[in-house]
């Protein structure tokens, strides 16, 4: 289980004033070029790159001689610079321990400029951002933060797009490949600019016990009950069934060799974590929005409508969808699966109930982030077999009743490099040599074996992947396959992610205490959100892709327009359907 702060993504602590973090953070540092004498080539620069190519950077898809020409290139360009040091942060997640712990150590001994690579909570980056940006100084040279900023990003007017940068060839690796980035599409504005660099990147996935799905006694008692196979939800109705039958019925009573187990793991707890298990695609597995890759168009899985590239409106009333049938249904459903959790799991936040699956007593979780997965291999775990293969796998999410082919079906982190157009230019050019560094072909193998948040499709192709796939539960499979471009981030119609943000979980936990009914709840975000919107409308009408707010109309004038919102369906509840894990390996396998 990760600790709290691992993936801590508060945004209340965004009023923290300026001078405050300034000093917390030592801005001083970052932003003073004075003590900077500028990294240098070493003396022995080519055994220097050849001990890294032959030890930790062994595992690559370049060849040695052309990973000791990548590090020899970075050694050359950050001596031109005249920069000794540099600061850059992120969240504390497996990938930037590395970066901060070992490839820190690297780039000192290639180029001569240091790097403090600070770790700290996912919100806490955000906030130094946001000080950033009302400042206008400079706190660190570098940050790497989620592209669901990607849409208050292109609003702004303080990036350095990272497309701006590439245009550098002083500074920008020739061996870069942009094209090799799984996730640029991502980090890529409504407006074409490529504003981010993709670091790590992760979905939230569908998990269960394959050797329980598998046992054919259980398999029999599912299926003499419901009527169907066993196997993987490809709709919420065979999730549901599933999970009624694993915490209630199998073997009478909702047992497994004597323990009782749960078909169903979730978390409601109050606070900042309950909002991303919602904004993170949650209502788009159930049909709210549009089709569309990366995300629905023009009503995006916030409910969040778009005219061109204008952000119109939330509620319905405005043609959004944050209030509608298909949000209302996917907020209740998320409430009424608590009855086949543990009772436990409501007063769970999100790093509380990550490693719960891996204790043994759970069949399922529609949920899962495959940031777990290096933990949820641990050897020493109930659910893993002596060959060090697991017993559970993952799958695609099934979707909700109001989902249509098309529409997005899941959620990636996609965290991403990002520069602010008020750095120093020489300490931002050294930040972007270390960024594309920590995300090169060279490194990519070694990082990506450690911490399996793939961002390049080489190392993914890599045969040392293809070996081990056996061990990660069908994670390779997956990001292998053409499906995960189902799977994408908050896209570019959010227009002040920060803000908007924060209102989910304050409004989803009243429904979650019962102080609110589902649609209630969603009636309060959506006006919200749309609040948020007529605010950012009068104060910033000149941005790009400014807020243009769709006027209020009667809600049954947007229903019956072509695409969301929808009316309300007359069975929320249909026919169960599944398949098999191992067919849908195959077809994996076999690109389709």
């Amino acid at each position: 289980m990760l600790n709290r702060n691992v993936r801590e993504r508060s945004i209340a602590g965004l009023a923290m004033s300026a001078a405050a973090v300034l000093l917390l953070t030592g801005c001083a540092s970052a932003g003073d070029t004075s003590s900077s004498s500028g990294g240098t080539v070493p003396d022995d620069i080519d055994a220097v790159a050849a001990k890294w190519a032959d030890g930790e950077f062994a595992l690559s898809a370049l060849t040695r001689d052309e990973k000791i020409a990548e590090m020899k290139w970075f050694a050359e360009a950050a001596s031109a610079l005249g920069v000794s040091d540099i600061s850059v942060v992120s969240e504390t997640i497996d990938p930037h321990v590395y970066e901060s712990e070992t490839l820190t150590q690297a780039f000192k001994e290639l180029t001569g400029i240091s790097v403090i690579h600070d770790l700290i909570g996912e919100g806490d980056v955000i906030e130094r951002i946001q000080t950033e940006i009302k400042t206008r100084t400079s706190i660190y040279d570098g940050y790497i933060n989620d592209s669901d900023l990607i849409g208050t990003h292109q609003r702004g007017d303080y990036i350095y797009p990272v497309g701006e940068l590439m245009k550098d060839s002083a500074i920008t690796n020739p061996g870069l490949d942009i094209e090799d980035y799984i996730g640029t599409s991502f980090t890529t504005g409504s407006d074409g600019v490529l504003y981010q660099l993709p670091d790590q990147q992760f979905a939230n996935l569908y998990w269960f016990r394959y050797d329980w799905f598998s046992d054919p006694d259980i398999q029999k008692q599912f299926k003499d009950i419901y009527g169907y196979d066993l196997g993987v939800p490809v709709n919420w109705s065979a999730y549901e069934d599933i999970a009624k039958f694993f915490s209630t019925e199998v073997n009478g009573n909702g047992s497994i060799d004597g323990n009782k187990v749960y078909g169903h793991m979730d978390y409601a707890q109050p606070g900042p974590s309950l909002q991303w298990r919602f904004t993170d695609a949650w209502l788009s597995m159930a049909g709210n929005g549009d089709a569309g890759e990366p995300n629905g168009l023009p009503v995006d899985e916030w409910g969040i409508r778009v005219e061109e590239c204008h952000p119109a409106g939330s509620s319905v009333s405005r043609g959004g969808d944050t209030n509608g049938p298909a949000s209302v249904y996917a907020l209740q459903k998320f409430l009424d699966w608590f009855e086949y959790a543990p009772d436990t799991a409501k007063g769970m936040d999100f790093s509380e109930a990550g490693g719960v699956v891996g204790q043994g007593e759970i069949a399922q979780q529609i949920f899962w982030y495959t940031v777990f997965t290096a933990s949820a291999t641990d050897p020493s775990l109930p659910v893993m077999n002596e060959d060090g293969s697991p017993k559970w796998r993952m799958a695609p999410s099934p979707h909700g009743s109001y989902w249509n082919e098309g529409q997005k079906l899941g959620y990636q982190d996609v965290g991403s490099w990002t520069f602010m157009n008020h750095a120093d230019e020489n300490r931002r050019a050294a930040a972007w040599l270390y960024a594309q560094f920590v995300t090169s072909k060279t490194v990519d193998g070694a990082k990506s074996a450690k911490a399996l948040t793939f961002i390049r499709q080489s190392t993914l192709d890599l045969q040392y992947f293809t070996d081990n796939a056996y061990k990660y539960g069908g994670l390779i499979e997956f990001y292998r396959s053409s499906d995960r471009v189902a799977w994408s981030p908050t896209g570019t119609n959010v227009p002040d992610y920060p803000t908007i943000s924060n209102l989910w979980w304050q409004s989803i936990s009243k429904a979650a205490s019962g102080e609110f009914t589902a649609q209630e709840a969603m009636n309060e975000l959506a006006a919200a959100q749309d609040d948020v919107m007529v605010r950012l409308e009068a104060s910033n009408p000149d941005a790009n892709c400014a807020v243009k707010m769709n006027p209020v109309q009667d809600e049954q004038y947007w229903i019956d327009q072509p695409g969301a919102p929808v009316a309300k369906l007359a069975n929320e509840k249909p026919m169960g359907e599944t398949q098999d894990y191992d067919e849908l390996v195959k077809r994996w396998a076999s690109g389709n």
